[in-house]
């Protein structure tokens, strides 16, 4: 016999804040079981059954789709359920996620018309995601005792953890109700405790507008440029924050709470990262990918749970057509997809278009950051195809076969990350786009050298990366639902954003 919380019945609920309101006192009564419950355990206590505590649920259930006027008239892509039925997920981080539940109740109510009904959910929470932020409980048990946690709680059950709602892969049972979001609450809690590890700071501090990039020059920047916005007291920023959850405040505020739990890391983690903090989550977070398609599939696979409104990459591409100078920058259009880590989720015959307003966006940002406009900006921003592979020294393969593809695909320039990233912004719904710098032109004889290089990094890495932010104040001025096309969604697509 499990050994649960008291049982508490499912409700209906006609207001966005009272539907939350039951999310999180659901969530905080089984989390706060699973807790005491691992308290008693390491303090070596014996435990009256086996453990489990389970996600709160919001479901929906509908006679009838969203008037065709309506849907016209909203403007947006999300909000409302496909067809009539039962539609329900699970909920995981009242805390983190308060205002994205409450946007997602409220289009519910507001486009249906029926209450949604919460309660407990039949999904476990594993154990190690009910941990806070600074336990570390595991540290503290003996290895026999820290084997019997199998035996006693749920630990993380991959199973439920899958893409299979956001690949369309996943087959439903008549029965079983379809889905309202793409994440499950176990696929949102594994992801922030890998972006934790990741990244080295909490996925609190994540804003709304990602930048990625796969040079730490980049990063060496933006410091500079969050520690200057921290000195300028009119700042639309409120915080600078560095891996290890090191906070610096906006001059003339006062540090808070959470600022206490920071302290530099002994090293840098993997893909670090660092959040320039704006109230509401609108500021922006720059993350270090390094080089490769498998860590730009790794971080957008977690980075997606947060539902950012859009993620952007800034990085360094070999130029491929004799026109172009180094220095010169590529907006991507187009992308030949030879990165292969999404050939199964994703296969290659599934286009990835250009979003018109990051499209937009980047290029205004470009004209207003370099001052040229018509030809000038022409000639210094090539709009075309950026092909992606997995091979770094593509060059050196036999029989030119490379170059030929490329060529053919009409690619103006090569990176490695790039496809990735578009590919999994479109896999889960996050608006993508890509402004790259030519930094070589090995078809053409143009290789780094290290001279050249420290030049060119001088040169440009600044420049480039205010285009960044400038391209990502106008999507903010925007707002963002002009950013979540229909582009990116199903004709079957769940109700969430």
């Amino acid at each position: 016999m499990p050994f649960m919380p008291p049982f508490i019945a499912p409700s209906l609920h006609t207001e966005p804040e009272s539907a939350l309101n039951e999310v999180r006192a659901i969530y905080a009564q089984q989390i706060n079981h699973l807790r005491e419950a691992m308290q008693r355990f390491v303090a070596g206590e014996g435990l009256p059954g086996r453990v489990r505590a389970c996600y709160p649920y919001v479901r929906i259930q509908t006679e009838s789709v969203m008037p065709q006027a309506a849907l016209e008239n909203s403007g947006l892509s999300y909000g409302f359920v496909a067809s009539a039925g039962r539609y329900e997920t699970t909920l995981t981080r009242p805390d983190l996620y308060a205002s994205y539940y409450l946007d997602q109740f409220r289009l519910l109510l507001q486009n249906h018309g029926v209450p949604l009904e919460v309660g407990v959910s039949n999904e476990p929470i594993p154990v190690h995601f009910s941990f806070a932020e600074h336990d570390h409980i595991e540290g503290n048990l003996a290895p026999a005792r820290r084997m019997m946690m199998r035996d006693l709680f749920d630990l993380p059950d991959l199973g439920r953890m899958d893409d299979g709602i956001a690949n369309g892969t996943l087959q439903f049972d008549p029965e079983h109700p379809l889905p309202l979001s793409l994440f499950t609450a176990s696929r949102v809690d594994y992801s922030l405790h890998r972006m934790r590890h990741y990244t080295g700071s909490a996925p609190e501090w994540c804003q709304n507008f990602i930048l990625f990039t796969n040079y730490q020059f980049y990063i060496d920047e933006f410091i500079r440029l969050g520690h200057e916005e921290m000195n300028r007291a009119d700042s639309e920023y409120v915080a600078f924050v560095e891996p290890g959850n090191v906070v610096t405040r906006r001059v003339g505020l006062p540090r808070e709470a959470m600022d206490s739990f920071g302290a530099p890391p002994p090293r840098l983690p993997q893909m670090p990262a660092y959040h320039l903090v704006r109230p509401g989550h609108g500021g922006i977070t720059m993350i270090n990918i390094g080089v490769g398609p498998a860590n730009a599939k790794n971080i957008t696979d977690h980075v997606a749970v947060l539902r950012p409104h859009a993620w952007l990459m800034l990085g360094h591409c070999a130029g491929l057509r004799n026109s172009q100078q180094l220095g010169d920058y590529v907006l991507a259009h187009a992308y030949v997809r030879e990165d292969h880590v999404l050939d199964e989720e994703l296969p290659l015959w599934v286009p990835i278009p250009a979003l018109a307003e990051i499209q937009v966006a980047l290029e205004h940002a470009v004209a207003d950051v370099t001052q040229c406009k018509g030809a000038d900006l022409k000639r210094i921003m090539r709009t075309g195809t950026v092909a992606s592979t997995d091979n770094r020294n593509w060059e050196l393969l036999p029989g030119n076969e490379p170059q030929r593809r490329f060529s053919i695909s009409r690619a103006v320039a090569l990176d490695m990350e790039s496809a990735t990233i578009a590919a999994n912004g479109f896999r889960f719904r996050v608006p993508y786009g890509t402004l790259l710098c030519v930094s070589d032109k090995p078809l053409h004889g143009e290789i780094k050298l290290p001279g050249m290089a420290n030049h060119f990094y001088r040169e440009r890495v600044d420049q480039h990366l205010r285009i960044g932010m400038r391209a990502i104040e106008i999507l903010r001025q925007g707002g963002p639902q002009r950013l979540h096309s229909r582009k990116l969604r199903a004709f079957d697509e769940v109700a969430f954003q």
